[in-house]
């Protein structure tokens, strides 16, 4: 059974409620109080996940914090929450991202800048919600909630000429990826069992038929596979990366919730389906892992570069789940909370870099470092570090997954090797044209290095980049109990 430990004080409920309480506060501040009221609700929110990481006792199997309470007995669904070690640690991380977009759009938001700050804060609420749900009801509603932040984000405030396109094709998108993912979950809780119910851990706890785990496992796949994404459900990621704000755009990069919602609903639910399978999920993130590498080695727009790298990146989180062992599933882990720190930096530096020069077009580049040696130095560290430098988390990161990979899948193991090369290669590439030589226009020979508000965030994400890369045992003994009991659910003994 799965061990649910609950406290005296709802923190999750604090945690969830106090973001949409601090969107409408927002709302309703002159315009410019309501920049420090969504910072301040960013920060207490931070405080918060701090205080539940303390409290957290990573030698435990099961779940921690836990809140439930009667939400539609009739039906089966509650209002059912906690947090394990495959989760715990995305809440501090998202909501260090979430402060450092505030702070990134403190002056470039000059239209409507109370509704776009309300839209941050009930995003994060979302963002909250999913990696606190224990109930599958209530994880779809956080997840479709996260569509109306989303669209108006992208819509009201892209730097693209075409952001409402981009804002339609990723709604549209995360809509048809919704729909299976609702039906998955329904079979679900029709067909335990130990009769209906939501209830992750119970389902965790039921069996279904062969065919309903079949049928289940690819309709998860599927409403996942569009969010993480997973080629060839790709297509609107370098759209909107393109096209949307770039502190929309980091947040979308840097939390993968597609990549957890697999981890946690897509694969333990249904592991017979999951383990005779698994070859799907090995071809999709080899095919993800080669594919992103080479249309980013072609990209001319540092968005676009960008948006290719992550789903190379991801495709590699991707096999690393699918070779089903203790390794791969903190490599996965540690990678998706990389992709906060590393690919959400990029970003917020990419947006700086517009906000100066007015475009991240390689055309339009060159010499940045020498008018803007921080933003340079800065995006030259974070960039090696998405490639794995030794002495970033991007290493122990990127080595766990590639130990777990050539173990289980050999093939796919060499591929990725290759890949890291490719990945070295486009980065530098462009790194080199755009950032370094002489200044082709005059808007970047005099253009402002970073501000000391902008320092400070990206200060911090480099920071603690270098601490986990130094000591990852601090990330890994998290996560470790839980990731054994993971595999334990999709491995059981006799297993190969």
């Amino acid at each position: 059974m799965v061990s649910l430990t609950s406290v005296d004080f709802p923190w999750l409920s604090l945690l969830v409620l106090m973001l949409p309480l601090g969107a409408l506060l927002t709302a309703m501040m002159p315009a410019k109080e309501a920049r420090w009221a969504a910072l301040t609700t960013a920060l207490l929110t931070l405080g918060v996940t701090l205080v539940i990481l303390a409290g957290f006792d990573s030698q435990q199997i099961g779940f921690q914090f836990v809140e439930k309470t009667a939400w539609m007995p009739s039906l089966g669904i509650a209002y059912f929450m906690g947090v394990d070690g495959l989760s715990v640690l995305f809440l501090p991380f998202t909501a260090l991202l979430f402060v450092g977009v505030i702070l990134a759009s403190w002056n470039a938001i000059r239209t409507m800048p109370r509704l776009y700050f309300a839209l941050l804060l009930v995003l994060e609420c979302t963002m909250m919600g999913i990696f606190t749900s224990l109930d599958t009801m209530l994880f779809f509603l956080f997840w479709e909630m996260t569509l109306l932040p989303l669209f108006f984000l992208i819509s009201l405030w892209g730097s693209g000429a075409n952001r409402r396109y981009a804002g339609v094709k990723y709604s549209l998108f995360m809509l048809a990826g919704g729909l299976p993912i609702l039906l998955g979950f329904v079979l679900l809780a029709l067909h335990n069992s130990t009769g209906m119910s939501f209830s992750y851990p119970e389902l965790l706890q039921g069996s279904r038929s062969k065919e309903i785990q079949v049928a289940v496992f690819f309709l998860l796949l599927v409403g996942f596979g569009v969010k993480i994404p997973l080629f060839p459900l790709h297509t609107w990621l370098p759209v909107v990366a393109q096209e949307g704000p770039a502190t929309t755009v980091a947040l979308l990069t840097g939390l993968k919730v597609g990549a957890y919602g697999l981890l946690r609903f897509g694969l333990p639910l249904v592991p017979e389906a999951a383990l005779e399978f698994r070859w799907v999920l090995v071809g999709l993130g080899m095919i993800g892992v080669l594919y992103g590498a080479v249309a980013a080695l072609s990209q001319t727009s540092l968005r676009r570069m960008l948006a290719f790298s992550s789903l190379s990146h991801v495709g590699l989180v991707v096999l690393g789940i699918a070779a089903f062992s203790p390794q791969g599933i903190q490599g996965a882990v540690f990678q998706l909370l990389n992709f906060t720190l590393i690919a959400g930096g990029l970003f917020l530096l990419t947006g700086f870099l517009h906000q100066r020069t007015g475009s991240t077009e390689l055309l339009s580049l060159g010499g940045v470092a020498k008018s803007m040696p921080v933003l340079a130095s800065l995006f030259f560290f974070l960039g090696l570090a998405s490639i794995g430098m030794p002495a970033t988390s991007g290493f122990p990161a990127e080595f766990l997954l590639i130990v777990s990979v050539l173990e289980t899948h050999t093939g796919a193991g060499l591929v990725v090797l290759f890949v890291v090369i490719l990945g070295a290669a486009y980065f530098l590439n462009f790194y080199r044209k755009a950032f370094l030589g002489e200044a082709r226009h005059d808007i970047i020979r005099d253009a402002p290095d970073l501000k000391q508000r902008e320092l400070g965030v990206l200060l911090l994400m480099g920071i603690l980049v270098l601490v986990f890369g130094f000591y990852p045992q601090g990330m890994l003994n998290i996560t470790e109990t839980s990731s054994q009991y993971w595999v334990s659910l999709m491995l059981p003994t006799g297993s190969p």
